[in-house]
C-alpha cells in the first residue's frame, strides 16, 4: 500500500488504531508517519515513501533542443514491479504531455529530425511524432530486439540477440539421460554476476532497414563464444553508428575461459557495411576500451579508455581519433582525474564530460585541439560547481547543456544547464510533491585529517528537527566498489535520507580509493584493503565523534561489497568504538572468496593475486577478517543474496556462524533470489525493516 492510502487511512482512524494500522503496513515503528490533532505536518520520510517515489530518466531530446522526452518509472509494492511511461515537456512552455500509456514499459530508441520518436516496446520498436500523433507498430520480431540502435541515415539496424555457442548442458552430452540437471565446464567463466553460463553469448546483428521491415541479419560474432554488448551490463552504449551510415562500431572483450576471466581488455571494432570486413580500432590498447561515439560530422571518434589490463578501476580518460588517418590523442592523460561519461558539443569544437570531483560529481569541458599532432595539453576546464552530482548529458540546446542530477536528499529530475548563469535549473519536477511532505535533513561537509596528516573528507546527513544540545545515534558508512565514489548519489536501498529521517546521523567518509581525489588516493586502495582505507574510516569517525551531539555509546557501521568487508574488518579492529555492525554481500575469508569469485582480474588486481603465491601474504592473513573474529565483540547483522556470484553465498554464512558460535548476537538475512543488490520492491522493504528492526534492537 501506498502513502496516500496511509494517509486516507489515519484521516478515518482513531490514533491507537491508526497506530496499529500503520504497524501493519510499514511494519516497523521506526517508520510511523507523524500526525498532529488530526491533519498531517512534514513528516520524516519512510521506506514505504522512498519505494513510492518516480524514478526519472532522461531519454532524448528533439532536434531544435525544445522537447525533453523522459520516463518516469513507478513501482507497485503490491504487484512486485515497475510500470514505465514516456512523458514530453516543452522547454519554452514547460508544459508536460504522457506520451505513453500502456502497460508494460517503453524506452527510446532515437529522436528523428522530423520529430519521430523511435522507441521500444514489449521488445518491438514503435513511431510517433513528438507533437501529436497515434503510435504506429514497426516491427513484429520473434523474440523481440534488444539494444537497437538505427543507422542515421535509416537504412539498416544493429540489435543484439543471445546466440548459443558452445552447449555445455549434460543433456547435450548425455543424450540417453535425458533427465539430468548437470552443468559440466572444462573452463573458467563458467558464471558471471548472478547466471551460469548456458553456452549463449549476446552477439551484435546487422540487418537492413527499411522504415519497420528488416532484412536478413548477420550475427557479426557467429559461431564465436564472446560478448557483444559486454556482460553483465552493457547495453546499446556499445554500439555506435557511423554519421554516413556505412560502418558500425561494437564494443568487444574477444577472450573465452580464463583469459576472458583475467582480462578487461575490450576492444572497439569497425564493421563495414560494403565489404563485410572488421577491424580493430584500438589494437594494443590493453584496458576498457568503451563507449564509442562519432561527432555530427564523422571527422572524429572518441571513447573512453583505461590503460591496465586487469585493473577495472583504473583512470578513465578520453581517446579520440581521427578515421581518415587513424591517429589518436589522449584529451585527459595530463588531467588527475577520471571520467564517468561525455558528449560531443554540437559545434564539434568542444567535449563536455561528468567527473568526480571533492565529494560531489560536476561537468568539465575540454577545447578540442585543431591538431591531434599537437603537443600542447587540451584546456580542461571544470564548469559547474554544488552539492550535487550531475550524473549525465542528455544533449545541448541554446542555453546550455541538458543534464540529469542528483543530491543524497533527492532522486534524479532533469535540469537545464545554462553556460551564462553556470546553474542548474529543475525541467521535471516529478518527486516535488513527495518531498514537500518530508521532513528536511541538514547535510555538510567536513575534513578530518587522517592518520598519515592527508585531509579526509566526509559528507554528514543530519536527522530532520536536528538539535546540536541532544546526543543522537551514529552511523558509520563504509562505500563499496571499493573504487567508488560516495558523493551525492540517490540510492533506493542506501538511502541516507531515510536513515537519517530515522533519527540517525551518518557520516560518510570519502576514504583511499575513492574518484575525485586525485589518481594517487584512487589507486592507493588496491592491495591495502586492510590498511589505510580502514584507518580511514577510524579517523573519520573517531574525529566526528568528538561532537557533543554524537552519542558514542550508540555508534554503528554499515555496509555492502566492499562495504560489507570493510564492517567485517572493524568488528576486529575497532576497540569497542561500535555497539553494532551491519554487513551486506560482504567480503568475510578472503582465501574462499579468491577461489569462488568470478571476475579474477579484479581479485589479482586489488588483492595482488592468489592465496598460495607467498608474495600476497598481508592480503590473506593481516588484511582478512577472518583472522580477526578472535575480536568479535559487538551485535552484527549480516545480508546474503543467494544469488551473488561476485561475492557468493559462503561470505556470509562464514561470517554467521563465527558470530553464532562466538555467542554474539547475530542474524542473518538470506535473500535467494537477489544477486550482489536487492532489486525487488517486496524484498527491499524486508531490507529495510531488518535494518532498521537491527538497529532499532541495538542501538535504542
Amino acid at each position: 500500500m501506498n502513502r496516500v492510502s496511509i494517509l486516507a487511512i489515519a484521516l478515518l482512524c482513531s490514533t491507537s488504531a491508526l497506530a496499529q494500522k500503520k504497524k501493519e503496513l510499514i511494519g516497523d515503528k521506526s517508520l510511523i508517519t507523524t500526525v498532529v490533532q488530526g491533519n498531517f505536518e512534514r513528516h520524516a520520510m519512510t521506506a514505504t515513501d522512498l519505494w513510492a517515489l518516480g524514478r526519472v530518466s532522461a531519454e532524448g531530446l528533439s532536434a531544435d533542443g525544445r522537447t525533453l522526452i523522459y520516463g518516469v518509472s513507478n513501482y507497485s509494492l503490491t504487484d512486485n514491479k515497475s510500470e514505465k511511461n514516456l512523458y514530453t515537456i516543452n522547454l519554452d512552455t514547460r508544459t508536460v504531455t504522457q506520451f505513453t500509456n500502456d502497460l508494460g514499459g517503453e524506452s527510446v530508441i532515437s529522436v528523428e529530425p522530423n520529430g519521430d520518436v523511435i522507441y521500444s516496446f514489449k521488445g518491438q520498436l514503435w513511431k510517433k511524432n513528438i507533437q501529436a500523433g497515434t503510435a504506429i507498430q514497426l516491427t513484429d520480431i520473434e523474440g523481440g530486439l534488444e539494444n537497437v540502435k538505427i543507422a542515421p541515415d535509416g537504412k539498416h539496424i544493429i540489435f543484439s540477440r543471445s546466440v548459443l555457442v558452445k552447449p555445455l548442458h549434460s543433456v547435450d552430452k548425455f543424450k540417453d539421460l535425458p533427465k539430468s540437471n548437470i552443468y559440466i565446464y572444462d573452463d573458467l567463466d563458467y558464471r558471471h554476476w548472478d547466471t551460469f553460463n548456458d553456452g549463449r553469448f549476446n552477439h551484435p546483428f546487422v540487418a537492413s532497414y527499411d522504415g519497420g521491415k528488416i532484412g536478413e541479419a548477420k550475427d557479426l560474432l557467429a559461431g564465436q563464444p564472446y560478448y557483444s554488448p559486454q556482460a553483465p551490463f552493457g547495453g546499446a552504449e556499445d554500439f555506435a553508428w557511423a554519421p554516413d551510415g556505412k560502418s558500425v562500431l561494437y564494443v568487444c572483450k574477444k577472450k573465452f575461459g580464463k583469459a576472458y576471466a583475467t582480462s578487461t581488455n575490450t576492444d572497439i571494432y569497425r564493421y563495414d557495411l560494403a565489404t563485410g570486413q572488421t577491424s580493430n580500432l584500438t589494437e594494443g590498447m590493453n584496458g576498457y576500451d568503451t563507449n564509442p561515439a562519432f561527432n555530427s560530422n564523422g571527422s572524429l571518434l572518441g571513447w573512453l579508455s583505461m590503460k591496465t589490463d586487469g585493473f577495472e578501476a583504473d583512470k578513465t580518460d578520453i581517446v579520440i581519433a581521427d578515421p581518415a588517418t587513424g591517429i589518436k590523442r589522449n584529451l585527459t592523460a595530463h588531467w588527475d582525474g577520471t571520467v564517468n561519461s561525455f558528449a560531443w558539443s554540437k559545434d564539434n569544437k568542444k567535449i563536455y564530460f561528468v567527473a568526480p570531483t571533492r565529494g560531489t560529481v560536476q561537468l568539465f569541458e575540454i577545447i578540442l585541439p585543431t591538431n591531434l599532432n599537437s603537443r600542447d595539453f587540451p584546456k580542461i576546464q571544470q564548469i559547474s560547481a554544488g552539492q550535487f552530482d550531475i550524473t549525465g548529458i542528455v544533449g545541448e540546446n541554446k542555453e546550455g547543456l541538458v543534464v540529469t542530477s542528483t543530491k543524497m536528499t533527492q532522486a534524479t529530475e532533469v535540469y537545464q544547464y545554462g553556460f551564462k548563469s553556470q546553474k542548474l535549473m529543475p525541467i521535471t519536477h516529478v518527486n516535488d510533491d513527495a518531498y514537500a511532505k518530508f521532513k528536511e535533513t541538514k547535510m555538510e561537509g567536513r575534513f578530518t585529517k587522517a592518520s598519515d596528516g592527508m585531509d579526509l573528507f566526509s559528507w554528514v546527513i543530519y536527522p530532520p528537527d536536528f538539535d546540536p544540545s541532544k546526543k543522537y545515534p551514529t552511523l558509520l558508512f563504509c562505500q563499496g566498489g571499493p573504487q567508488s565514489a560516495t558523493t551525492q548519489g540517490y540510492s533506493f536501498r542506501w538511502n541516507f535520507q531515510l536513515m537519517a529521517s530515522q533519527g540517525y546521523i551518518v557520516i560518510l567518509p570519502n576514504r583511499r580509493g575513492m574518484p575525485g581525489w586525485g589518481e594517487k588516493w584512487n589507486a592507493d586502495i588496491s592491495k591495502d584493503w586492510g590498511g589505510q582505507p580502514i584507518r580511514d574510516y577510524l579517523s573519520a569517525i573517531d574525529d566526528f565523534a568528538k561532537e557533543p551531539y554524537v552519542d558514542n555509546s550508540r555508534l554503528g557501521a554499515i555496509g555492502a561489497s566492499y562495504g560489507g568487508y570493510s564492517v567485517f574488518m572493524l568488528a576486529g579492529v575497532h576497540e569497542g568504538r561500535f555497539k553494532t555492525f551491519i554487513s551486506h554481500c560482504g567480503l568475510f575469508n578472503m582465501t574462499s572468496w579468491y577461489g569462488t569469485t568470478e571476475e579474477m582480474f579484479f581479485a589479482n588486481h586489488d588483492l595482488g593475486g592468489p592465496y598460495w603465491d607467498a608474495a600476497n601474504a598481508k592480503t590473506y592473513t593481516d588484511f582478512n577478517p577472518i583472522k580477526h573474529v578472535d575480536k568479535w565483540n559487538s551485535p552484527i547483522l549480516i545480508f546474503q543474496g543467494g544469488k551473488d556470484f561476485r561475492v557468493p553465498i559462503g561470505q556470509g554464512q562464514e561470517a554467521f556462524q563465527a558470530a553464532q558460535l562466538k555467542g554474539l548476537k547475530s542474524r542473518f538475512v538470506y535473500m535467494p533470489d537477489e544477486n550482489h543488490w536487492v532489486l525487488s520492491g517486496q524484498n527491499a522493504q524486508v531490507w529495510q525493516r531488518e535494518f532498521f528492526g537491527w538497529l532499532d534492537e541495538t542501538l535504542n
